[in-house]
């Protein structure tokens, strides 16, 4: 009987199958002109991103059909009228809805047509994307520009072939009236998969496109920001440089309140930032992957971003290095004010050791004069009490002049009472 290779592998990671399952999440719709598109991309925020799934699981109870799972970021369903794609992201919540097309002018009906309008007005969320593609096929050779544009009310386009000239898409990134952006597909021999793959890349490039524009604002914003702190810190630098020892802890105080403000501001940017340069990222490499070609006479996707997006992402890196610069250069000022005020402190600590070596040398010397006082003060003492006793010794019969010996007592009283205090002192400084 033959082993069962699975019996012999080790077991699972823990997250294996959610891994592997990861690349199969999010498959390409099919679409085959003729076929409306339409999209809508939801900033939800942390109490629009729980809402999204209970709005989705009411429309699948509207057109009565079973509620999927509310856990997973991704949902397709054929609903009769449409089918649906829904997707959950970090930011944002989408809705892509398909439904067949007719022959007539491109954007004459909408997918939005056949959802239900009460729902659609109850979605929650506020929408940062509106568009909507419309499939047809080609009518033999490519329309000119200006045949292509009165579906685009007349805007200028911009418009390539794609997937090595099997589609042409035309698009004038503008809003209609009908709140919405519009792209047309024009297919000359897609395939379904293939038409679902460009449908997809085109309403990520619009999507990622503007999610990497909600940085803009903040750009300028921040722009207006940065130039009043540098203006402060450029007053504060030239106050530093003719600041005394008494204005220095007041300029540490302003520079602190400087660096806080900054931080603060870095901080509420710097996720925005970051997202703008990771989206701007994502919609360049969408577009690499249309494999544009020109059309004579018309911008390519690709050169009308690079055009107009890149400027705008430019600003965002160019704001968030002069806010980095901005920190930089007021953490050296704070630490050159500091390292004045260390120095400033040091020097005065050094008078203070130099004032109390002063008082030390003076101590001693008094400490000095009172050993020899009191020296002076025992030895007195000592020889009256040594004259008593030789004036008793005399009463008794011993036969000796008292002020005699009171005289020779006083030099070897002198000199004992000094050795004695001498002794004391350096026993008390060996103690301590």
């Amino acid at each position: 009987m033959p082993r069962q290779l699975g019996m012999l592998i080790p077991a699972d990671h823990a997250q294996r199958l959610v891994l592997n399952d990861e690349v199969h999440a999010r498959p390409y719709a099919q679409v085959e002109a003729p076929e409306r598109v339409a999209f809508l991309a939801l900033l939800s925020g942390d109490s629009g991103s729980g809402a999204a799934p209970h709005a989705l699981a009411r429309l699948f109870e509207r057109m009565g059909r079973p509620v999927p799972r509310l856990d997973v970021p991704h949902v397709s369903a054929d609903l009769g009228a449409f089918r649906l794609i829904w997707e959950r992201h970090t930011e944002f919540a989408s809705y892509t809805f398909f439904c067949r097309g007719d022959a007539g002018a491109p954007f004459a009906s909408s997918a939005l047509d056949a959802v239900p309008a009460d729902w659609l007005e109850a979605l929650p969320g506020e929408t940062i994307v509106a568009t909507q593609v419309a499939v047809a096929k080609a009518p033999g050779p490519i329309p000119a520009a200006r045949e292509i544009a009165q579906s685009f009310a007349d805007n200028p386009i911009v418009g390539a072939a794609v997937a090595s000239g099997a589609a042409c898409v035309f698009t004038d990134f503008r809003i209609h009236p009908d709140r919405m952006s519009r792209f047309l597909l024009l297919d000359r021999g897609l395939g379904r998969y293939q038409a679902g793959r460009i449908v997809q890349r085109l309403l990520e490039i619009e999507t990622y496109r503007m999610m990497a524009l909600l940085a803009f604002p903040v750009a300028r914003r921040v722009g207006s920001e940065i130039s009043a702190a540098e203006r402060t810190l450029s007053a504060l630098t030239e106050r530093m440089a003719g600041a005394g020892t008494e204005d220095e802890p007041q300029l540490l105080n302003e520079l602190t309140r400087l660096a806080a403000s900054v931080e603060r501001s870095v901080s509420a940017s710097k996720y925005r930032f970051g997202a703008a340069r990771a989206y701007h990222e994502l919609t360049r490499d969408r577009i690499r992957g249309l494999r544009e070609e020109r059309i004579p006479g018309l911008q390519t996707i690709g050169e009308f971003m690079e055009r107009r997006l890149a400027p705008a992402m430019n600003t965002c890196e160019s704001m968030a290095k002069r806010q980095d610069e901005l920190s930089a250069r007021i953490a050296r000022s704070s630490d050159l004010l500091r390292t004045r005020v260390d120095v400033e402190r040091e020097q005065q600590n050094l008078q203070m050791l130099a004032q109390m070596n002063r008082r030390a040398k003076l101590q001693l010397r008094l400490q000095e004069t009172v050993e020899g006082l009191s020296v002076a003060a025992i030895t007195y003492y000592a020889v009256g009490l040594i004259g008593y006793l030789a004036k008793a010794a005399k009463s008794f019969g011993i036969h000796f002049e008292p002020d005699l010996v009171t005289g020779i007592s006083i030099p070897i009283v002198a000199v004992l009472v000094m050795l004695g205090v001498r002794h004391i002192r350096k026993t008390v400084m060996r103690a301590s």
